[in-house]
């Protein structure tokens, strides 16, 4: 009696043991009342997502959404709620597209309204792509300052070819310069929405956010399933948690789900027993059930990453049905090279790329060794701020310390060599590492990959942009003026020419006023070339390059140049070159550190000061021949940075 007297104490046989403060949370946390889904039916339900392109206010329409449906409390503190990631606070942009459970009363009836908040950067197109799946509406929101932008377009099109009602949103009309009417013009130019659908809103003050959410009910139809028909559920993501395993986000299309039920995947053919199903209200929140058309979380015991493979459809055992079709495979358009700062650190590096890859399934990984950093991985990523974020997302989240190598783009080769055909078993193949590029007496041609890319941008940069894109072998293929002073350019861009900086250049160009985006454009006929760096007579693989010919002396020069500044000097000299062949194209000397051997001469005959610089010669001679020439780190990056003024 005693024991269950005492709140903080558990009894058991007469022990008495003390829980700590930390736990009692938890606890209460089970004993909560789970959900019953089961009072919003199909009809209720409204699956939605908002895009946009960066920094046009998603983030913050979603907080203010979160508020209206009272699923977070009003404060001050409520800023980018969704973005939970610490990469996207720091950087202020949404990486990964995150879902939330609102519920809303109109006109007496009770909805559930499934949101999901995508992000705008170019690079993360893949997760926008894949949060439209599980939804059959969008709120497309445009700044009121900045007007149309290239990722609205890209990303208002993903929205039209999945056949979305889109609802335009136009944002930030507090600012002092906003100009609304001019942005509903360019909506109803471009997009061919009537400007009188258009809602203008402040999500920072709350103006008309209320608007949003009853065109959601009115404008965007209900899921088109039932409950009736047998369980089938669309994975389109999912996390790793230490304790429970995969946490695997899922649309149900089909059915409903249980705690208990046993479930198979699709895609692996294995069998799960459910042990929790719930909704994000962005936190977990279990439920009794999901039902037909409602968007949950589910943790069935999935140990290994690659159990919940993305785009997989689930199903209840002995009941199969037809696959959900899934998502196309993202393409990569940028590789890297990754490796542990130190080889006893592989295997703890190799399960964090499998948790982060389950998390950002766009990343592909091909095991890699490289000579002198090691064992290691090529990695695959979308664009460079993908690379960038990811890299950051190791450190922060696993605390990994890893070395990235330059990035490239795979190129591909048409063989003429009968023995090399028969090698590789098939006569055009794909050169993902420089170190693979074949001779060109053993090749008909190279192929390099393009992307059409779209500049949207204010017409007085118009002549410096189309300088820059013609610096980078890009062609013109269309200029449309949007309204009186935006114009739309598309170009088809070597990616090898915008993978590295061509982002920082256009908007330092346009005082950060035009924006990009490109889409992928096959390949074509290139002069391509390889380009080796030498240290002392020694090849340093990892800044190996597949450079186009026209540039591979500029590009050489200003590699040494950048060697000469990124790397220490030594007490011996480096002589830095950058060869094509047997061909050397440019050299940069790196003096070596001297010791003052004649200060103790003070008069004396010549021949005592010939004598001691000698000698000197000779050590610095012989210490070149043994000394290995470290290359910091930190340099890789910064050497392949081109700058946009050379």
């Amino acid at each position: 009696m005693l024991l269950l007297m005492q709140p903080r104490t558990s009894g058991f046989l007469g022990c008495k043991c003390t829980l700590p403060d930390h736990v009692q949370p938890v606890i209460h946390q089970h004993l909560q009342e789970k959900l019953d889904m089961s009072t919003y039916p199909v009809e209720s339900i409204r699956n939605f997502s908002i895009i946009a392109h960066v920094d046009h206010g998603k983030s913050t329409l979603a907080d203010r959404l979160l508020e209206i449906t009272g699923t977070i409390s009003k404060t001050d503190r409520n800023k980018q709620v969704l973005d939970k990631l610490q990469v996207e606070r720091e950087r202020g942009i949404t990486v990964k597209a995150q879902s939330a459970s609102l519920f809303y009363n109109h006109e007496g009836i009770n909805y559930l309204l499934n949101l999901i908040d995508t992000p705008g950067h170019v690079d993360f197109s893949y997760e926008v792509s894949r949060s439209l799946s599980a939804c059959q509406g969008v709120i497309l929101v445009v700044d009121a300052n900045e007007g149309i932008q290239a990722q609205t377009v890209a990303n208002f099109y993903l929205a039209f070819e999945a056949q979305l009602s889109i609802i335009p949103v136009i944002n930030k009309i507090d600012l002092k310069n906003a100009d609304p009417e001019r942005v509903e013009k360019q909506i109803e130019k471009l997009f061919d929405i009537p400007a009188d659908e258009c809602i203008r809103i402040s999500a920072k003050q709350g103006t008309n956010v209320e608007k949003v959410l009853q065109k959601v009910i009115e404008k965007i139809p209900p899921p088109q399933c039932n409950t009736a028909d047998p369980f089938k559920a669309l994975v389109f993501d999912s996390t790793f948690d230490h304790y429970r395993g995969v946490v695997a986000n899922v649309a149900l299309f089909g059915g409903e789900i249980a705690k208990g039920n046993k479930i198979v995947s699709a895609h692996t053919k294995k069998r799960y027993e459910v042990s929790e199903v719930g909704i994000l209200t962005p936190n977990e929140q279990p439920t009794h059930k999901l039902y037909a058309g409602q968007v949950g979380y589910l943790i069935a015991g999935m140990k290994e990453v690659t159990e919940a493979q993305i785009g997989d459809t689930l199903f209840l055992y002995k009941q199969p049905v037809e696959p959900l079709p899934g998502f196309k495979s993202a393409k990569p358009m940028v590789f890297a090279g990754m490796y542990p700062a130190d080889q006893t650190e592989y295997n703890n590096l190799k399960s964090a790329l499998e948790r982060l890859t389950l998390n950002d399934s766009s990343v592909t990984v091909h095991r890699d060794s490289s000579l002198a950093l090691g064992a290691g991985w090529r990695l695959g990523f979308l664009g460079l701020l993908h690379m960038e974020v990811f890299n950051q997302r190791l450190e922060q989240e696993y605390n990994m310390s890893v070395i990235l190598t330059a990035p490239t783009v795979p190129y591909k080769a048409v063989l003429s060599s009968a023995k090399l055909i028969k090698e590789y078993g098939k006569n055009e193949i794909t050169i993902i590492n420089p170190a693979q590029f074949p001779d060109k007496f053993s090749v008909s041609e190279y192929l390099e990959p393009t992307v059409l890319g779209t500049i949207v941008t204010p017409d007085e940069y118009i002549g410096k942009i189309i300088t820059l894109c013609q610096d980078r072998r890009a062609v013109q293929k269309d200029m449309l003026y949007i309204d009186e002073n935006r114009v739309m350019l598309k170009y088809l861009f070597p990616l090898n020419e915008i993978v590295l900086d061509f982002y920082d250049a256009l908007k330092s160009l346009s005082s950060g006023y035009a924006s990009f985006d490109y889409e992928d454009a096959g390949y074509q006929a290139a002069d391509l070339t390889k380009m080796d760096i030498l240290l002392n007579g020694n090849p340093v693989e990892e800044l190996s390059t597949i450079i186009h010919n026209d540039k591979a002396y500029a590009a050489g020069k200003l590699l040494c140049e950048r060697l000469k500044e990124a790397i220490p000097r030594q007490l011996f000299e480096i002589a830095i070159q950058a060869t094509i062949g047997k061909k050397i194209i440019a050299r940069e000397t790196l003096k070596a550190y001297r010791k003052n051997v004649v200060a103790k001469c003070y008069g004396g005959d010549i021949t005592r000061r010939m004598k001691l610089l000698k000698r000197q010669a000779e050590s610095k001679k012989l210490m070149r021949k043994i000394g290995n020439v470290e290359v910091p780190r930190d340099a890789f990056i910064r050497v392949l940075k081109r700058e946009t003024d050379k």
